[in-house]
Parts: structure tokens; C-alpha cells; sequence
């Protein structure tokens, strides 16, 4: 029996060790996947008037946004560890200050994360109020009156030069280098065509120049020959029109008509490729003068006819004005997310303060009040139906 119970152990024993002998390695761990990245839908609002008379001008506006918008999901951003989807929710105001402000309420109950508009300083004011409240940042690519960054609002923000700078520069042309002895101005009563009318009278007469006339009309308006034979009657070499171009077309129109040989001067919104076409061939060579809101020179403007080119590719349409400033606004918003590596309007917007963004029109960047830092000016003349740019102006 103790034999037996020796040799029972001696072959445990040995059993054990063959198993230490052959002991085998562990299964090789599979490589970990990669954690997935989830995608974020964000939601951009633009607002312009895509309906009513300068409709050509709001989708004009809308196409630019929707241009920067398909680039940006192109590259597949990804911010705050989530690929990024950006969805442009478009809303038309008609031009029109109610309008504009439902519009604004829309797209903020729509959970937007920033929003590109208004077009017109009308619609753009009473919105950023809204915009502001809400804590959403806000960029214009055209509003132009100087009492939409001076509410104390840190969420507006514009990339054009404003109204000071508009009319002020357009008052010391007519007076200086047109060499206006009596000038006749006309505005439409908007926000904007009055605030241009304003600057562009007080540098008329800054720079020694007489203001005969001052007139009204309204930017739906179709008739001025009651104010057009006021007007003539005080012999005017100029007449300047604060509103838009579907008012300055037939404007010129009955000008003609009337035998009113003057010069012709008006602000960015008269300044477009429709004009001709709106004046139906009542515009004389070098009788328009007029100035948009910003400008390119030098090596910019190969950027700027790079996108003139991509844009007509894309719509097959001309640019008309602003486009490409809503397209730079657009990308100059995304550029202070990824800055901040989130889509929050709350953590995004110091960084939109104190951006400095190469775009297609300039490099934006913003002073204290969200203006645009170095804003420039082109003016323009026509001849042969075709704008014909005279000089940038800073």
C-alpha cells in the first residue's frame, strides 16, 4: 500500500511538470477599435430678402452662405471631438423690420448657432436685439448703418465699412473730384437709405459744397416726378439717392425724362450689375457713381475672381454684391469654433471677437464694437452697361 502511494505521487508529481513544460502563452489581445466619432448637426442662419424687390440681391446673399456651407462639410471638421455637419437654415424678410424680427425669433427658437444677416440695416437692427437676448453671434455682410454695432450688443458683428464711411467718402467725391456745385439728395426713409443720405450731406457740406434739395420717397415707390421736378427746379450737376437699386433704376429712368442731365451718386445698395438693366438704357457713360461697402486690390483680387469663378460655376449667375462677404462672414464664424473647439455661442464668441481671418474680401477682423478693423471702400462707375471700378479707398 505505501508502494502504491509513493508511486501515485511520483506520478503527480511528474504530471505537474510536464504541464509546467508545456505551458502555452496567452491568446494575443485584439488590436482596440478605434473609438467612434459622432457626428454633430449645426445649425447656421442666414436672413436676407429672397422675395420683394431686391430679391436678386437676398439670394444673391443666400447662394454665398450656401457656398461656404457645402465647402465646410467637404473637409469633415471635426470640433469638440464630434464631426461636424453644418445645415443652413435660410429665412427670407422681404425687407421688412417685422418681418426681419419673426425671422430672428424663428431661427433662434430653431436652436441656430450663429446666423449670417441681416441684408438691410432695417431688418438687421431690430433682429440683433433678438440675436442678443438669445446670445447668438451675429454677422452682416451689407448692413451699413452705424447704430447697429453702437447698442452695446457683444454679439454684432459686420465686415463692410459703415455708413460714416460710406457717405462720408461718396459727400468729399461729389464735392471734390465731380466738383458738385449744387447737390440734391434723395432718400427712401429706410434705416439705411436715410443714414447714407445723412453722412453723405454732412460731408457735402464739410468739404464747402450746397445741398439745394433734400427729398424723400419710400423703397417701394415707383413714381418721383413730383420730387424729381422739385428737384429740378434747383438745377442740380448732382443727385445723390440713399435706398436701393430697384428704386435708383427707374429713378434714372424718369431723370431722363424729365431732362435731368445730372450726375448720379448712391451707396452700395444702388451699386450692382442689375442697375443697368433697372435704368432700361437711361444711364448715360460716367453719369453713376456709387460705392460698395469694401474692396479688394493687389493680390486679393486674383482671390476674388477665383471666387467670382467658382460662384457662377456653382449657380450660373453672376455674383451680384454680397456674396462675398456672407460667404467670408460664414467661414469667419466656423474659424472662431474651431478656434475655440466648440460650437457653443458661449465659449465661440471671445474668440469672434478677436478673430483675424484671411477671406476672399480682406482680412476681418473686429475693433471693440465689431466693426470691421481697416474697412475700405471701392468706388465705381458705369460705362457701357458694366460697372468700372475707380479706386479702393480705406
Amino acid at each position: 500500500m505505501k508502494k502504491l502511494t509513493l508511486l501515485a505521487s511520483a506520478v503527480a508529481l511528474a504530471g505537474l511538470a510536464a504541464c509546467g513544460k508545456k505551458e502555452e502563452a496567452p491568446a494575443a489581445a485584439a488590436p482596440a477599435a478605434a473609438p467612434a466619432v459622432s457626428e454633430e448637426v449645426v445649425r447656421l442662419g442666414h436672413v436676407g430678402p429672397t422675395s420683394g424687390a431686391i430679391a436678386h440681391l437676398g439670394k444673391d446673399n443666400e447662394m454665398g452662405a450656401r457656398l461656404a456651407v457645402d465647402e465646410l462639410n467637404a473637409q469633415g471638421l471635426v470640433i469638440g471631438g464630434k464631426k461636424i455637419r453644418f445645415e443652413l437654415l435660410a429665412e427670407d424678410d422681404a425687407a421688412d423690420p417685422k418681418q426681419g424680427t419673426a425671422a430672428a425669433q424663428k431661427l433662434v427658437d430653431s436652436g441656430v448657432k450663429g446666423v449670417i444677416g441681416h441684408l438691410n440695416s432695417g431688418t438687421t437692427i431690430p433682429a440683433s436685439k433678438i440675436y442678443n437676448d438669445a446670445g447668438i453671434p451675429q454677422i452682416s455682410p451689407s448692413a451699413t448703418n452705424p447704430r447697429y454695432t453702437r447698442q452695446g450688443f457683444n454679439t454684432a458683428f459686420r465686415v463692410v465699412a459703415d455708413d460714416v464711411h460710406l457717405g462720408g467718402t461718396l459727400g468729399r467725391y461729389a464735392v471734390e473730384t465731380l466738383k458738385g456745385k449744387a447737390i440734391a439728395v434723395i432718400d427712401d426713409r429706410t434705416a439705411y437709405g436715410q443714414g447714407v443720405a445723412d453722412e453723405f450731406e454732412k460731408a457735402v457740406k464739410a468739404a464747402g459744397g450746397n445741398v439745394v434739395a433734400r427729398e424723400f420717397t419710400h423703397d417701394k415707390a415707383t413714381d418721383f416726378t413730383a420730387i424729381l421736378t422739385t428737384v429740378k427746379g434747383k438745377n442740380p450737376d448732382v443727385v445723390f439717392y440713399g435706398g436701393m437699386d430697384a428704386v435708383a433704376g427707374p429713378m434714372l429712368r424718369q431723370m431722363k425724362s424729365l431732362g435731368i442731365n445730372a450726375k448720379f451718386m448712391g451707396g452700395d445698395g444702388i451699386c450692382t450689375g442689375e442697375l443697368p438693366k433697372l435704368a432700361a438704357g437711361s444711364m448715360a457713360d460716367d453719369q453713376v457713381y456709387c460705392a460698395e461697402a469694401g474692396g479688394v486690390e493687389g493680390e486679393q483680387k486674383a482671390g476674388m475672381d477665383a471666387f467670382k469663378d467658382k460662384f457662377k460655376q456653382k449657380f450660373n449667375i453672376d455674383v451680384q454684391l454680397y456674396a462675398p462677404y456672407v460667404y467670408d462672414a460664414t467661414l469667419t464664424l466656423v474659424e472662431a469654433m474651431k478656434k475655440a473647439d466648440s460650437v457653443d455661442p458661449a465659449k465661440y464668441l471671445p474668440e469672434l471677437a478677436k478673430i483675424e481671418y484671411k477671406g476672399v474680401t480682406g482680412t476681418i477682423a473686429f475693433d471693440e464694437k465689431g466693426d470691421i478693423k481697416n474697412g475700405a471702400l471701392t468706388l465705381f462707375t458705369y460705362k457701357g452697361g458694366q460697372r468700372e471700378q475707380l479706386a479702393v479707398i480705406r
